[in-house]
């Protein structure tokens, strides 16, 4: 059975304003775009997944400082930038 591993993520609009920029820095080169915060977020879960998976099979392993998710489990945390007045 696979693991879940709970990473956390970073979300950024792109500078040129055409979409966002998801970012993991618990995973070295995990970086991924898209056209809404959404779509970055699918993009780095596969982006994730790959890099992980090449881990294994290169024989390196998952890093020790990822933290495994108890079965079942979906953990969320984001900062939102809100504007007022």
């Amino acid at each position: 059975m696979a693991k879940a591993y709970l990473l956390p993520v970073e979300i950024e609009p792109l500078a040129d304003g055409t979409g966002y920029l998801a970012s993991c820095e618990e995973i070295q080169g995990c970086l991924a775009e898209g056209a809404s915060v959404a779509e970055a977020i699918d993009n780095l879960e596969d982006v994730a997944r790959i890099l992980l998976e090449l881990r294994v099979t290169d024989g390196l392993g998952i890093p020790d400082h990822l933290q495994e998710a108890p079965e079942g489990a979906l953990h969320v945390q984001a900062q939102i930038l809100i504007s007022v007045g």
